[in-house]
């Protein structure tokens, strides 16, 4: 007699996706109450990274006064919440909702190269509701969005976040297997997202450079990634045009396919990855309260 399948986790989190799951299918009017309370228990009661958010804001905006420091670290607190609800309405909400709420201005430059089954690296941060554009975007070019991520230790969460990132069409693809996933699509005209604003570490052997006044490692995967497999190259800019709608604008970065001399200066051996930072830096410095605050992004130094 064969075994009964394994559970993927402990028995005592069912009931707590039960619980996540019906508020999942609450109307996003309701959700948006919710995220109201999170809000004020984030940012008033249990101050959640407070320090870490108020030290970064300092550090990324020498110029602004101590009260435009507060008011930005209220305004991004009250962002997150909404998106924390927005997020968990992804395992409810219905395709025709996200494509009316997530708009893409400029989709051309993605099909463009979908036409010459080039793949396309999305480079993509943490800003706005970057969960919502890769379910976004698997709406918009069906059969033809990914998005790397780094899997949880938890299996609950590692198992409700992949159903909420794969359940509209996106593919997942967890960080070491994307190479692999390249290799097995190179030709068929596919776009791959990256998240490219996280901490590189030392041992990453990170490009370093200034960002928002602060010495920061970033991965360069897009450097090495686009001239092997000839990728186009996009910038995912997102921006909440009002509270539960945003709109994706895509910008050209250095091609993958145009060969390039090595270059003297960093900047030069990773134009893509820089190229990449600065429209990150105009972006947050718009609207610095869509910007994630709360991880330490310069917690690493050069050796």
């Amino acid at each position: 007699m064969r075994a009964p399948a394994a559970r993927p986790f402990a028995w005592y989190f069912f009931p707590l996706q039960w619980l996540l799951l019906g508020l999942a299918h609450l109307p996003l009017a309701v959700l948006y109450v919710v995220a109201e309370g999170i809000y004020g228990l984030l940012a008033y009661v249990v101050r959640y990274r407070w320090q870490v958010v108020l030290e970064n804001l300092r550090q990324s905006f020498p110029e602004k006064s101590e009260a435009e420091i507060h008011a930005i670290g209220r305004q991004f607190y009250r962002h997150f919440a909404q998106v924390i609800v927005e997020i968990l309405r992804l395992a409810a909400i219905s395709p025709a909702e996200l494509q009316r709420r997530v708009r893409f201005v400029n989709p051309e430059l993605m099909t463009q190269p979908f036409a010459e089954n080039r793949q396309v690296l999305s480079l993509g941060s943490h800003r706005g509701n970057w969960e919502w554009i890769l379910s976004g975007a698997a709406l918009e070019f069906p059969g033809r969005a990914a998005g790397v991520y780094k899997p949880l230790n938890n299996k609950f969460f590692e198992h409700f976040m992949r159903r909420l990132r794969t359940r509209l069409g996106a593919e997942a693809v967890p960080m070491l297997s994307t190479l692999r996933y390249l290799l097995k699509h190179k030709g068929e005209g596919r776009t791959l997202s990256l998240l490219t604003d996280q901490a590189a570490g030392p041992e990453d052997r990170p490009y370093w450079t200034d960002f928002l006044h602060q010495d920061a490692g970033f991965y360069t995967s897009a450097d090495r990634l686009a001239p092997q497999f000839g990728c186009a190259v996009l910038y995912v800019g997102i921006r909440r045009v009002r509270r539960g709608y945003y709109e994706i604008t895509f910008t050209r970065l250095p091609d993958g396919q145009l060969a390039t001399p090595p270059g003297t200066t960093e900047a030069e051996r990773y134009p893509i990855t820089e190229a990449f930072i600065r429209q990150l830096e105009a972006d947050i410095r718009a609207t610095p309260e869509q910007y994630l605050w709360t991880h330490r992004r310069w917690k690493h130094k050069r050796n």
